[in-house]
């Protein structure tokens, strides 16, 4: 079992930065990968970005390619999304999530394991 708690998420402004945290307990996650999606009421979950096990390999959503960084310190055992030129349409409530295969998979479905979620808010 693995438990995922985000952190880091608030109200700000367009052009703002924020850095999410996912701290994890019950297992390490230098063995996953991880993802951190988001998802707006009424719409489905969608994929932001993704790491793999050792850190070396990152996946993008185009929607936040260049402005979105996401890292794991294993040592930590914590992820981070690193969020910069947030725009008002990146308002959503973010979740980290692991997954126990190999590769980054941009859907939820094979994720096995999530957290309750960070609200994060950006102004016009």
């Amino acid at each position: 079992q693995v438990q995922l708690v985000e952190s880091g998420g608030g109200l700000v402004q367009a052009g703002d930065s924020l850095r999410l945290s996912c701290a994890a307990s019950g297992r390490t996650l230098s063995s996953y990968v991880m993802g951190w999606f988001r998802q707006i009421p009424g719409k489905e979950r969608e994929f932001v970005a993704g790491i793999s096990r050792g850190g070396s390999n990152t996946y993008y959503a185009d929607s936040v390619k260049g402005r979105f960084t996401i890292s794991r310190d294993n040592a930590k055992n914590t992820v981070y999304l690193q969020m910069n030129s947030l725009k008002p349409e990146d308002t959503a409530v973010y979740y980290c999530a692991v997954d126990l295969a190999f590769a980054i998979a941009t859907t939820p479905t094979p994720y096995d394991y999530w957290g309750q979620g960070t609200q994060v808010t950006v102004s016009s």
